[in-house]
């Protein structure tokens, strides 16, 4: 299997970083130059959505294209991946308290309760909070087997994130689709590899890199 000296995985971080990163420069700039469309605040909302929805997949795709093509180098940019989902999905909520709601905590709350899209948006947030937050070795190790278990939530995630793009939209469903249909089948590439894992060692899903 091929592997990466320290500066190649440095070199390799970084251009990963610069994909994450790039996108929301080109979004400050949109703005900036008023090519965010018609309506700025739903551009915004829409750009991070997509976002973290983008780096979900990516994080998902790591593993299995690693073990394909024997590439097990990737295996160590899954944490750094998986945070850029939070990063992504911590905007995406920001802009959508900030920009839409303009902080209403009372608003926020009913409109959680209104709508289900939101609701489901909600609970995967949630959970790629506490898969952030619990991302270091140190957690990793102190809560054991549990954290195998809180990491499996990526796999609702996967589920919950297409479905709240599908219901927040109104006509345009095809992309929301494409994603919903894009995430299940990666999911169901991964279903024997995560029956494996279960009955072996602890590894991580979507924040945690492999073990030395």
């Amino acid at each position: 299997m091929f592997r990466l000296t320290a500066k190649q995985l440095i070199l390799l971080k970084t251009v990963f970083h610069l994909v994450g990163l790039l996108p929301l420069v080109l979004l400050v700039f949109s703005v900036m130059a008023g090519r965010a469309g018609g309506d700025p605040v739903q551009y915004i909302i829409h750009f991070t959505g997509i976002g973290a929805l983008n780096a979900l997949v990516a994080t998902l795709l790591i593993s299995p294209v690693a073990k394909a093509f024997k590439l097990g180098f990737l295996m160590q940019t899954r944490r750094l991946v998986g945070l850029y989902v939070f990063a992504y999905a911590s905007l995406h909520i920001a802009a959508f308290f900030s920009l839409d709601l303009l902080f209403a905590w009372e608003l926020l709350l009913s409109e959680v309760v209104k709508r289900p899209y939101i609701l489901v948006g909600a609970v995967a947030y949630l959970i790629v909070t506490a898969l952030a937050i619990t991302s270091f070795k140190a957690l990793m190790r102190k809560m054991g087997r549990r954290w195998q278990t809180l990491h499996n939530g990526v796999y609702l995630v996967a589920l919950l994130a297409p479905i709240h793009f599908y219901w927040s939209v109104k006509s345009e469903i095809i992309e929301p689709s494409l994603y919903l249909l894009g995430l299940s089948l990666l999911l169901l590439w991964r279903l024997p590899n995560w029956h494996k894992k279960r009955q072996t060692r602890p590894v991580d899903i979507i924040t945690k890199e492999p073990r030395v």
